[in-house]
Parts: C-alpha cells; structure tokens; sequence
C-alpha cells in the first residue's frame, strides 16, 4: 500500500475517523485487515460509480488477493451495488431494494458493508447495515462535504417517510469513518457550499475563533477545492499544499467539534441536539422544497430564522445575526426564503407559516407539542447545552412576511434607545478604511443588507481584509492603500438594490489596477429596481474624465462595465441636482487620481449639502482635507479642490448612531404623546436627519431637547398636532417620509417641499406615499418637488390597512409609525427594513414597547385557491365609466335580471341636494361637487352595500379619497366595474347630451386622464356592446353576455363547464386563430361535444407588432367581446411562451402578468397560470379570481419529466396549492410514459379532496394519454388552420377512440309512439352521434300499447334513453323510478333519461322537453322581460306544457282560449300562479286588452282556418293587432310547414316572427340529445339534415 498521512479523531473513544487526500489504497488496506468478512459490500449511487466504482474494485480485489495468498485464509468476496441517485431511494422501498440484493448473494452476519457516497447513501446503507441480520458492521465513506462533516458522523440512519425526513431509522456507529477530502475535488461549487453551512454551523454553535477563520477566509477555501491535484499529490504532508491544508483543518475542526458532542451524548438526550441549530425551521423548509433546494441551502435558511427568533425574544444581538448572515452569503448560500432561488420555485407558495409550523410540529427534539429550537446566545455559544422550548406564536412571527403593528401607548415609557450605525457614515467609513494605508477599528458598524454588499464588493476588489473583535462589535479593516484588482473573469459585483454602494463603487472601479489584457473589465450590477435608478450623470463625468464605462443595458443605470484604467484627475464637472451621492463618490476617490482634481458641481441647485459636508469631514478624519472655494462676497462656491494623497487610517473610528432611522422611534412619541430619548444624536451630528426633530417635530407642537448627543421629544396629547405650513426638507430628505406620516394626523394641511430626489430612490417615494397614505383615507396633492399631506383626526382614519411597501425600508418604518395609533396596519414586506435597522420589529416591541405581530400574507391573500371568495353574491354592483358609456342603460338590464333595484347616484345626488347636477357645479363649482359627490358615495356603499346595482357619476375617480372608497369596496365587499366604450361613441352620445355640466376640457383629455383611474378602482371590466337605442335591446347575444358576466362574476350562477366533475368527461377546444373573427360564422361547427374554449392569447396577432407575439389588451379585449356574442361556453384564457411550446416571449414576463390580470377583470371563468410564473404573481392572480377558476399548469417540453419520479409530485404539490384545476404536460417518449401517467392520475386521484386534473402526454406517442384524460382534455377541429400542440385530437377522434376500446359501450335510443313512421327523431339524433363520433344510434320502436316490449326495452343494459310521443305520454309513466318537476306539473314524459344514483344504481327518469322547446323558441326571438301577456290555443298537454314554459319566464298574464270552455277551466286551475284568463273569443280582444306579444297555438292545423269552415276554429287578422315590439307565434302543428295560423302572421305587421313546429321539434330535441349524452347538439347540421329530411316527407 502506498504512504499515507491521515489525521485521526477520535469519537466515542476510539479513533475511527480518518482524514487525508486520495484515501481509497488505504481504505481497501485497513478495512480488509481489521474488520475480517466472507463478504464485503459496497453501495453507491450511479453519479458516484462514474468517478470512483471502478478505483474501489480495483483495490479491494488486490488487497483481498494479497491477503488470501498469505496464510491462506478464507476467500473473500467483494461486491458492489448501484442505487438510484437522489433523496427518492432513501426509503422503505430504497432499503427493501438493497436487503433483497444482500440475501439474494447470501450474505450473513458477518458481512462489512461500505456506503460511498453523500448523506443519502450513508443514512440509507447505515439503516439497512443496523437492521440487516439484526446489525452487521459497516463503514461510511461520505464523498460530499456535508456528508463528511455532518450526516457520516454520529451513527444516526435513517429512512424517510410522505411524513417526514428521518422519521424511522436507528444508532449505528460505523466501524470507520474515511474522509477524503479529494473527493471534493470534483464536487460542484454549489455542493461545497452546501456543505459549507455545516460547518459554519458547527463552528456558530460551539468556537467563535474558528467562525472568524471562516468569515475571513472564505475566498481561500472556495479557492482550495478549485485547485484540483495531481499524481496523488496531498496523500503524504510532504505533497500537501497549502490549499489542501487549509481544506483539511476546516473539515477536521467541524467534525472534530461534533465528534466531542456526540461522545458526550450519543443517543442525543441533550447536549448533542445543540448540532441541530438550524435545523428545526431548516428541516421544515426543506421537506416543502426538496430536492430542488439542497439540505444545507435550507439549514442555511434555519440558521438565520432560527438566530432571528433568539434576537426577538432579547437573547442574541443583531451583531451576531450580521455576522452569521455575512458568513453564510460569502460561502453563496441562501439566507432568506426571499432569496431568488427560493422564491421562484413553484413550491415556494407552499412555504406558508401554518405548514412549517405543521411540519416542525413532527421533529425528534420536541416534547409532545412544544417546539424546541437551538438559540444561540453569542456567536460561539448557545443559550443553553440543549435546544429551548419557543412558542408557536414566537416562530410564527419571525417566519412571517408581514408585520402588524397593535396601536398603543409605548409600554416602556419614557423610552431611551440607540438606533443602529448611520448607514450613510457606515459606508463612508468603510471605502475610507479599505482605501486607507494602515489598521482601523470601526466601532458602531451598521450590520444591514447595504454594509454588507459594501464590504462583500470590497472583497471581491481585493481592496482590504476585514475580521471582528468584541465578540462582533468592532470591524478590524485592515487598508488595501489604493490598490484594487479586477475580479475572475465572469464574475460581476452583485449590488442587490443598495443605491449608496452603486454609486460609490462606480469611481472605487475606476481604481482598479489591471494586468494590462484588453479584455479586463469589472462589471457592477444589481436587482430590477437598482436596474432602474439613475446613475448617468455620474458616469457622464467619469467618462468626461477620461474613463471607459459601458452601460450593458438601459443608458443611464445599472449594469456598468468599468475597465481598470484609473483615476485621471484634473478639472471634473458633475450634475449634482440627482443625487449628493454623486458628489460623495468622487470626493471619496479623488485622492487618489492621478492629479489633484477640482469638482464643479452643474446643474442648479445641489441635492442633500449635508452629506457633501459629511463626506468632506470623513475625508478630514482619514488624512484628506478637501477645500471648497468661495466668491469674493465670501459665498461658498459648488467647486472643490482635492489634492492626490492616501489616506491613513485612525486607529479607530466611531460611527454615528443613523438619524433617519431615529426620526421613527422620535416620531411615535410625537404622535403617541409620549416621551423618547435617542443617544448618540444631536446637535453636534454629521448627519441632516438629526434636525428632523427640532425643525418638524417642535414645529407640530412636540417639546425637543436636543443637546450636543441627545435628543429628546416629548408628545403632545394625542390628537393635538399642528400642520406645518410649509417645509423644506432638502437637507433631510429621507425625513420625509416620518413626517408625511405624522401630518396624516395632524391638524391642517402639511407642505414638503425640496425632496424632488425621492422619486428616484429605492422606489418612488413620493407616489408610494401617496398611495398608501389614500388607503388611510388621507388626501395628498403631489407638488414638483414634494407633496402636501392634509391631516385627518385619528377616529375617521381607516383601520387594519395592508401597505405595501415597495421594498423601501424607510416606506416600512414609516408607515409602522402611523399603525401605532391606527389599530390593524399590515406592513406587507417586514424583511426590507434589514436594509438599515434589521431589528427594527424587535426593537420595536421590546425597547418601544409596541406590540407587534406576525402576519402570513398567503393567508390575508387567500393564496390558497381552496378559500372561499371574499365577496358576497349578494354584495351590491358598483358601476363606473365615463359618462355616456352605457353604466344606467347596463345597470337597469342587468338590475332587472337580477330583481334588484338600480339606483342612478347622480339622479340620488339631484333628489337629495334639490338642484340639478349642472345647476349645483355651476354655482358652487367643480371642487365642492366632488366633496359633495364623495360623500354621497360614502352613504351609498354603507346603505345600499347589499343587491342593489349603483351606476355612478364618470367623475367619481377624480379624488384620491372617492377612488380609495371604491377599491376598499371590490377588496372586501363586492364587484366595482368600469363600464368600457369606444371613445368614438362616447363622444358622438355627448355630442347631443345637455343634462350634465360641461367638462370644461376637450372630453378626450378627460378620458386619457380618468383611463388610468377607472383601472386601479376597478375588478372587474364590461365592454359595452349594448347599445344605448333600447330597440336594439334585443340582440341576444349582448343581452345574453350581460347576464352571464353579472352572473358569473356576482357568484349567483357561474359560469363553469357543467361536465368538470367526477364520473364524466371535460373537454374544451383550443382556438389557433390569429383573429378571432374569422371563426365567429363557423363557430357552431367548431364547438361540437366541447365545454369550453380556449383562447391562446400566445397566437393571437393584431398585426402592429412583428418579431414578438404580444397582442395588445385593447386587442384582446375586443377579441373575447366578439367570442362572447357568439358563444355561451365559458372561456379558458391562456398564453404559452416560446419555451412552453407557445408563441409569447419568454422574457415578456410583465406583459402576460398584464394580460392575466385583464382577463380575470373581463369575468374570463378558468385562467391557466403556469408555476413558472414568480410567486408573488401567482399570488395576486389567485388573490383576483373572485369566482372564476386556476387552472394551475406545468409543462414539460423536454422528455426528461418522469410520472413517477419526484419532480411531477414537486408540480402537482405547487398546482395543488394555488390552482382549482391542476394541469401537468409531458412529452411521451413510448406508450409506457402513458401507462405512468395513469398510475400518478390514479394515485393523485385516491387522496381525500382531490381537486380535479388534467394529465396529458405530448407528441403521437402521448395521444392515448389524451384519450383516457377525462378533465378538460384538449381538443382540435379540422376547420381550425393549426393544432395548438402536438398529438392534438379532435373531440370526435377522441370518442371514437374511447369506444374502441371499450370505454364509451354502444347505447341504443329509441322513440316511442303510434304512428311515427314520419318522425325526424332518428335524423335528428343519428346526426348529432354521427358529427359527434359517438357509437349511438336512435331507432323508432312503434308500439299499440305500452307492454312488455317496451319495458324489456327500457331495463335492456345497452338503454341510453327514449322519446315519447302520443298516445304514450301518460301511460309510460307507471314504469319510471322519478319524475322531474316540469313533468310532474305538465303531467305527461315525453323523455325517458337511464341515471345512475350512487354510480352503480340505475334509475328511470321521466321528463318534459316540450316545454323547454316552446320557451327557447319564445326566447330566441322576445326576451322575456318584453313579453307583457300570451295567447294559448287549446287545452290538452302541450297547451300545458305551453302554460309551464309561459310561467317560467315570469309572463304576468296568459290568455287561454279553448272551444270547451270546461276543458280550459281544468286546464288554468292546473296552473293556479301562472295568471290564466280563459277567453270566449279570440277575433275579438276585450276591451282595455293590450292584445298579445306571444301566441302559441297546440291544436292540430286543420282544425284551424282563416275563413269560415265547418268544424274549425276561424282564425282573425285580430290575433297581431300587437304593433308595440317584437312578438312571436309558434304552431306545434306538425304538418303542413306553413299552418292557416302562420299564413296569418306573414300579413302581419314586420315585427311579428313565425315559428313552425319542425322548430320546436329541433328544439327540444336539442335538450334531449344534451340529457342523454351531456353534449351540446351540434345543431347547425342537425337542423340542416332534419329539415331536408322534412322537405322530403312532410311538406
């Protein structure tokens, strides 16, 4: 065997654990002579027997040859077994596998199993290894650096469950433990690094010294695992680089740590839980995101939370929660469930408070329900030797997203505080130091998000070193003098969105020193919004300078590509009215040009002097002087003169305490009216924000105090602030955000001035003041350099407000300000105060004294898509547009089919004021009419809150104030809809209207104002395509879609697919038209057998743009608005990108969220939203559907997506989570794929509330998958011009497919009667199976009675139903199970429907099509709120089924006429609540009689006649004497087509239509056809064929 140098620890005793380079001569040497075995077992996974399989058969045969040919010993065998890779074999089927390997090779107990691989192979092997012949001897040799240093050591095993990870396993200690640390050589950096928080885990918990070594030298160790070794060089110390040194003690110092514990503690009864710091949150993290997310991506995550929870509860410092933040991101790994790897998974929207909680509730440590969790006290030490009981409630707000702060009174009154470092003085300091020659102790550090990519970014330059001292307190900078370097080719400075550190490294980069290659260049970027801020002027100058700087994106921002050339110097001119940092980064640089540098500042008035000031003084402390020139009046100048030098470091420097950040806790004794002390500001600061509370504050009416380094305010009582008239907040303009909110209550109307800038912060500050301010009910006018706040009294401000917060720290803070008096404020993203006061929740609460708590917005956001819709079906519709839009004629047509009053506000705004609307703004003007308009709005949504439909004022969205009512009211209470028309249109109606007041203003400056605004108040969108003529009412298909939209988006009948439910097939159609328009003539034909249709958005082109497919939304909308006239099936909308299979733009991300968000506003009823889509996106879709349904989707182009494999359940467990319908998509690869993906349907399918799914394989190997899908499975149709994916099939294809395989049986249909050798039954029905490819077929079945055949017909296994025509309407009815009611009331079947009552019993069902037949063709031609009475001739069944239909449609008056008076008194009291008055005579109409709109005659044609006949009843002209709207007569004679009824009505005046009986035949026969076979009856052919088939036989 070869030399080889091993470091042994010791653990339990004994020496088993050995670490060195190139181990496995070795490992082969000492496990075949100390551990003598017959059988010698190695397992490995597949990715591990590429590398190394073949090197340990190698030398364990040769070992075993050299030991069996000495002594002659037994011969032993060697054997190796391959797993699958991953955390999918580590279970009971996993290690059932391996057990049937071992007793298949008969191995017994003396047997030495070898586990090769990462912590997978070793938990599962040791399990089975513990069990296996009641324990056998095994070795662990961990090839990943987090198996080496965390699972291998300990003896833990185990196996997971669908419960939990290591839910069932046992101790068992390896006999050795080989740690090769050559292994890592070829591991990826991202396995490192998982490995990495493993060691930084162990080193947190137990030896600050080595956390130090860690913080410090995290480029060193990722470096030494990037050198890989050769000739096995490492295996001896004399080979052993300094790299592989280094690489060795980090791994021997953590397992050496863990090695102690678990000697202590073996069985872990205490001591050795302290290795699970971070585990309890982390383990919970990760049993939601395995495998994407790695074990120590997620303990990594732990950690954080986990220390975040000790800092809550007073414990740890936020020093600490720094440094171990620090550490973790410079080893690359995750610090936050916020982090872009986490939150974009699909399953990231499972990581919801309430299920972490529901899975730590099942972890080892815990006792019965108490939670236990490792808290560190310091770093290097924990609370106690064991992990702490925490409340649920205590981990439940730190995991939280949101934060809601309880309004009080401060508890720890009078408070006296420090805030944390100035962030401003915090990032000076550190360029300063790093710059400087020499050492500098930096005392009172910041530890935010925004020092530490300062620091992070001055690693990556090479520019310094920096290491802690007092346990964290004091930085140790260790100065670089100047010298930089430009980082590894590929690597660029990630910013985050830290605006301060953007715009000082763009000159530290102009520094950088290059080797002199041409390509050398040091790129600097950041998140979308840093992507977005403005840094042009600085680069301008710079490149003035002589500097090569490219923007690699948007001119202007960030990312910059800075190529390492130096510093020039000379005369440099700057436009400084953006930002003061600007200034400050070439003041804080210009030392070390090449030259001395003069800085003229350009541009009018400088932005923020004070931080100029701040900077100069820095400079001053660190050897610098900068001189600012001034005129000969004495007046400074904007010019400076920095002369070239290097800085030399002060031994130490203290930072300022942050006096933005002290402005918070001042301000909530101003509006609390109590008493706040913040030391280390005053007076004497740098810093502007320090005059905040002498120049706001006491101004408002508060007592200041400040001295040189204190500052104290006292309150007022509350309520008693005053307003500021006017203020200039130039010099402290981040102080306004503070003061804005303390103006919300103050007394009068409050004016900033000077804070232009703050738009172009981390977001736009003054807007997103606005904005949320309105939300409060505050008013806000927004001025060209600031805004003025009009205070309100606290009582009439609203409460249990969520604000949003843009991801601005200073937007957070300030609003939690207001929430300590308005009881319920939600601050939606708590974690972005990190930025600058990390603590801020905590100190909060335990220095303030302000109860606060967490809040988990995928509950408050209902992202669960099983929660029930927020708003009431019986919530009031609130109507909004432009005036002339059609909101009153809409708003009377859709109160009318609801029953529900309309109320017109401006006609209420009339009756209530005495004065027309005109008349009131012309004497009181336009100001006073929207006070007086809001407030009627106030008083209608409070009183009329429950059916009614409002249509209000087109002026009422132009306060902030009516504008916050309205979306407070579609959030929480009911739809808001905007009533959309063509401009056009509007102007043409306004053109002739005189009742309202001018605008005052052209009306399309008007509509482009108010456009922006209907919007953001809106839910909901109508297209109006009603025109305002009423005539024109009547179109059925407008009419028809104002009904469905209200209904459906109201809740009171949506408007899904009937067939979406277990037991039966779903379908729906997948439009491929570019131009919807061009389907409309054949739409009929192209919906047969579907329930929906599907809109590719993707596809649709309005032909303005090429190169993309982007339609716009006007575009779309008019699109779904010419479907929706067409059409009554609900709509799919849809957009698939490029990388999808669709033709949407992959990086259009923004504009298909767009795009989703218009179609839910347009009541489109199922979205498909694929998982793809970030989080929060998905988050607001759901948050927006109201009662529309997720189809939550997943595709999967590539093949490599198995159904049994783990990442179709990742999908489904994301679908399931957000969508009502889930849909996964693979791709076929053999017809095997589609038998997988039945057993995963099947599987998904058995869990209790299985929501339905839709599972389909791609490609013509995946058709039989489309086949068998009974959920909304796509189809295709030969007139469509493509198929929208491939192995679509057509909807008749696919029924034709299922018969032959036995899943659509053959039925029989018959139609019973005497004589009916002439029906158009068998035509009729034949061609809708025919067109539909349904195996069925309908045959006449003439019978004189109904007898034995007939119920041997009708209990027969293949019955799919009968009609039933004279004379057997009654006597059927002795053989059927049930009724309907229709038939029950009309007293005669004509249909006979099989039904199954529990999915096995079969019924017969007897119903009544006759009168659904007569009541569409009543509809079709007058609606049924235009029919004001009817005429029925005759008195037997289908004049009662005429009465039925009358009846159903709310016919306030039916006259009958019968020659036996008796028969039609029988008849009308048959019907006691439809309104029958029984005439004598119908040529002659009563006199007061307004004749009928409807006249159904049921008698036979030739018992009727137009001139005097013996024996018929004489038919009038008398009859139409209707002339007042559209009217309608239907004959249900048979034969002749035109009755002496119809000829009648041809002389009759243009608005009467005939309606011959073939025409209730087809129409009841449609509703049969849809009752036995629950398809829609393809009716345009059906018709066409019947009634050529009539033509032939009849007429």
């Amino acid at each position: 065997m070869a030399d080889t140098d091993v470091l042994k620890v010791s653990i339990l005793g004994r020496d088993s654990i050995h670490c060195g380079f190139h181990l496995v001569p070795y490992i082969a040497s000492t496990v075949i002579s100390t551990l003598t075995s017959s059988t010698y077992v190695l397992i490995t996974d597949s990715n591990i027997a590429r590398h190394h399989l073949a090197t340990f058969e190698a030398e364990f045969n040769s070992a075993l040859s050299a030991s069996q040919s000495v002594g002659g010993t037994p011969k032993s065998r060697f054997l190796s077994l391959v797993i699958a890779p991953g955390e999918t074999s580590k279970s009971r089927e996993g290690k059932a596998s391996i057990e049937d390997f071992l007793l298949l090779n008969r191995c017994t107990r003396d047997t030495v199993i070898l586990a090769l691989g990462g912590g997978v192979v070793g938990d599962l092997v040791g399990f089975v290894a513990a069990t296996f012949m009641r324990g056998v001897r095994f070795v662990q040799i961990p090839t990943t650096l987090l198996a080496m240093v965390d699972s291998s050591v300990g003896g833990k095993t185990a196996i997971d469950t669908p419960h939990g990870k290591n839910l069932i396993g046992a101790f068992w200690q390896p006999k050795y433990i080989f740690i090769d640390a050559a292994f890592l050589e070829t591991l990826p950096s991202r396995e490192f690094s998982n490995g990495m928080a493993e060691v930084v885990k162990t080193a947190a918990i137990w030896n600050e010294d080595e956390f130090a070594a860690l913080e410090s030298r995290a480029a060193e160790i990722f470096a030494a695992i990037q050198s890989p070794s050769t000739n096995n060089s490492g295996r001896t110390k004399a080979t052993r680089s300094a790299a592989q040194e280094l690489l060795l003690s980090v791994i021997v110092g953590s397992i050496s740590v863990k090695a102690h514990i678990v000697t202590i503690d073996e069985l872990e009864t205490g001591l050795r839980n302290l290795v699970n710091f971070g585990h309890t949150i982390g383990h919970a993290i990760e049993a939601v995101l395995t495998p994407t997310i790695l074990h120590g991506e997620c303990v990594s995550i732990g950690m954080i939370l986990e220390a975040e929870i000790s800092r809550q509860m007073g414990i740890l410092s936020q020093v600490a929660v720094g440094r171990l933040t620090r550490c973790l991101k410079a080893y690359n790994l995750p610090i936050s469930l916020t982090d872009p790897r986490i939150a974009n998974l699909p399953t990231a929207k499972l990581l919801t408070v309430d299920r972490l909680l529901d899975i730590m509730r099942i972890d080892k440590k815990n006792s019965g329900d108490a939670k236990k969790v490792v808290l560190l006290s310091r770093i290097g030490a924990t609370y106690e030797p064991k992990a702490t009981v925490v409340q649920d409630a205590i981990i439940a707000k730190t995991l939280s997203d949101a934060a809601k702060v309880v309004a009080g009174v401060p508890t720890h009154h009078p408070v006296k505080m420090s805030t944390p470092g100035s962030k401003s003085i915090s990032n000076r300091a550190l360029v300063l130091a790093a710059l400087a020659k020499g050492t500098c102790r930096l005392k009172n550090l910041l530890h935010s998000d925004d020092t530490a990519v300062m620091m992070a970014a001055l690693v990556e330059l090479k520019g310094a070193s920096f290491s802690w001292e007092d346990g964290g307190d004091t930085l140790v900078v260790q100065g670089g003098g100047g010298g930089l370097s430009v980082p590894p080719k590929g690597k660029e400075i990630y910013l985050g969105n830290a605006g301060t550190a953007a715009r000082f490294l763009t000159t530290v980069c102009t520094l950088v020193q290059g080797s002199g290659a041409s390509d050398e260049t040091t790129i600097i970027t950041g998140n979308a919004r840093m992507k977005q801020r403005p840094i042009g002027p600085l680069v301008d100058a710079l490149r003035a300078n002589g500097n090569n700087i490219d923007f690699l994106e948007s001119t202007g921002c960030l990312p910059l590509s800075i190529a390492p050339q130096g510093l020039k110097g000379g005369h440099i001119r700057l436009a400084a009215s953006v930002s003061s940092q600007y200034v400050s980064s070439v003041l804080l640089c210009a030392p070390y040009a090449r030259e001395p540098i003069t800085l003229e500042l350009t541009g009018g008035q400088v932005i923020s002097q004070p931080y100029i000031d701040m900077t100069i003084a820095m400079m001053r402390t660190f050897g610098v002087s900068v001189a600012r020139r001034i005129d000969e009046a004495g007046k400074a100048l904007d010019i400076y003169d920095i002369p070239v030098g290097v800085y030399v470091n002060p031994e130490e420097y203290s930072i300022e305490s942050d006096a933005s950040s002290a402005t918070y806790p001042l301000a909530i004794a101003a509006i609390t009216g109590t008493t706040c002390t913040i030391q280390n500001i005053g007076s004497s600061s740098l810093q502007g924000d320090a005059r905040f509370a002498k120049e706001v504050l006491e101004t408002m009416g508060c007592t200041v105090v400040q001295t040189e380094t204190e500052t104290t305010v006292t309150g007022p009582p509350q309520g008693q602030l005053k307003a500021i008239e006017e203020i200039d907040m130039e010099v402290m303009t981040d102080a306004f955000l503070t003061a804005s909110v303390v103006a919300a209550v103050a007394n009068g109307k409050t004016r900033i001035l000077g804070i232009a800038n703050q738009r172009v912060k981390e977001c736009n500050r003054i807007r997103a003041m606005m904005d949320e301010l309105a939300k409060f009910g505050v008013q806000t006018i927004e001025l060209d350099d600031g805004l003025e706040v009009i205070g309100r009294p606290i009582s009439e401000l609203t409460k249990g407000v969520s604000v949003h917060c843009y991801d601005d720290h200073r937007v957070a803070m300030a609003f939690s300000v207001l929430g300590t008096v308005i009881d319920g404020t939600i601050l939606e993203e708590k974690r972005c105060v990190e930025k600058t006061w990390p603590n801020w929740w905590d100190d909060l609460e335990n220095k303030i004294g302000i109860d606060v708590k967490g809040i988990d917005l995928h509950s408050v956001n209902s992202a669960s898509a099983s929660n029930t819709v927020s708003q009431e079906a019986s919530a009031s519709i609130i109507l909004i547009g432009m005036r002339g839009s059609g909101k009153t004629f809409t708003g009377h047509l859709v109160a009318s089919n609801l029953d529900w009053p309309c109320i017109d506000a401006d006609a209420l705004f009339e009756e209530k004021h005495q004065i027309g609307v005109r008349e009131f703004v012309h004497q009181n003007g336009w100001p006073a009419f929207r006070v007086a308009e809001t407030a009627l709005l106030q008083e209608l949504l409070t009183a009329y809150d429950q059916k009614h439909v409002i249509s209000l004022g087109g002026g009422i969205v132009e306060t902030a104030e009516a504008r916050q009512l309205l979306k407070d009211y579609h959030r929480n209470k009911g739809p808001v809809v905007h009533i959309m028309r063509p401009l056009d249109e509007i102007l043409a109606y306004l053109g002739a209207e005189a009742s309202r007041p001018a605008y005052g203003e052209p009306i399309p400056v008007v509509y482009e104002r108010r456009a922006p605004w209907f919007k953001e108040c809106a839910s909901h969108e109508f297209v109006n395509h009603v025109s305002i003529d009423a005539s024109m009412s009547n179109k059925k298909g407008t009419r028809h879609e104002v009904i469905r939209f209200f209904k459906h988006i109201t809740g009171q009948q949506p408007n899904l697919a009937s067939n979406l439910v277990p037991g039966k097939r779903s379908y729906f159609l997948a439009l491929t038209y570019p131009d919807i328009t061009h389907a409309l003539h054949r739409i009929d034909e192209l919906t047969q057998g579907v329930d929906a249709l599907e809109l590719r958005v993707d596809l649709l082109s309005d032909m303005t743009s090429f190169g993309g497919s982007i339609p716009s939304k006007s575009y779309v909308q008019d699109q779904i608005a010419a479907l929706r006239r067409s059409t009554s099936l609900p709509f799919i909308f849809t957009i698939r990108t490029v990388s999808q299979g669709g033709a949407f733009p992959d990086s259009a991300e923004k504009e298909g969220f767009e795009l989703l968000k218009l179609a839910l506003a347009l009541g489109i009823e199922y979205l498909d939203v694929e998982l793809s889509l970030p989080e929060p996106m998905i988050r607001e879709l759901v948050s927006r559907k109201g009662h529309s349904k997720i189809i939550a989707s997943w595709h999967d182009w590539s093949g490599n997506m198995k159904w049994d494999g783990p990442v179709v359940k990742e999908k489904y467990a994301a679908a399931d989570a957000v969508g009502d319908i889930i849909k996964i998509v693979g791709k076929a690869n053999s017809l095997r794929d589609n038998f997988a993906l039945a057993e995963f349907v099947m599987e998904a399918n058995s869990k209790p509330n299985a929501k339905p799914i839709l599972a389909i394989n791609m490609g013509s190997q995946g058709q039989m998958s489309r086949i068998l899908n009974p959920t909304f499975s796509p189809v295709s149709h030969p007139l469509l011009p493509t198929k929208a994916a491939p192995g679509q099939l057509s909807f008749a294809e696919i029924q034709r497919a299922l018969h032959l395989i036995g899943e659509l049986p053959r039925q029989r249909y018959v139609l019973f009667g005497n004589p009916i050798s002439h029906s158009m039954s068998p035509t009729l029905h034949n061609t809708g199976f025919e067109v539909l490819g349904l195996p069925h077929f309908y045959e006449l079945q003439q019978t004189t009675e109904v007898g034995q055949d007939v119920k041997a017909t009708i209990t027969a296994p293949d019955f799919g139903g009968a009609s039933v025509t004279i004379p057997f309407k009654l006597d059927v009815i002795p053989l059927l199970d049930k009724l309907s009611p229709a038939a029950e009331a009309i007293g005669a079947v004509n249909t006979i429907i099989p039904t199954r009552t529990n999915g096995t019993d079969r019924i017969l069902y007897g119903d009544n099509t006759d009168w659904l037949g007569i009541r569409k063709s009543i509809t079709l031609h007058v609606h049924s709120e235009s029919v004001h009475s009817a005429l029925v001739i005759g008195a037997g069944g289908t004049a009662r089924a005429a009465i039925y239909a009358l009846q159903s449609i709310g016919v306030k008056q039916v006259y009958l006429f019968n020659r036996t008076r008796r028969s039609a008194q029988v008849l009308a009291d048959a019907f006691p609540h439809a309104h029958v008055e029984i005439l004598d005579s119908i040529n002659e109409w009563p006199s007061g009689i307004v004749p009928p709109n409807v006249i159904v005659s049921t008698v036979p044609a030739d018992a009727t006649s137009t001139t005097e006949a013996s024996g018929a009843l004489t038919l009038s002209r008398n009859l139409f004497l209707y002339r007042d709207g559209p009217a309608v007569v239907i004959d249900m004679a048979y034969k002749p087509a035109v009755t002496p009824l119809l000829a009648l009505a041809k002389e009759a005046g243009d608005n009467w239509t005939s309606v011959q009986g073939l025409d209730v035949l087809l129409e009841q026969g449609y509703v049969q056809f849809e009752l036995w076979t629950g398809r829609v009856c393809p009716k345009s052919v059906v018709a066409e064929r019947v009634r050529a088939r009539y033509a032939e036989t009849v007429v």
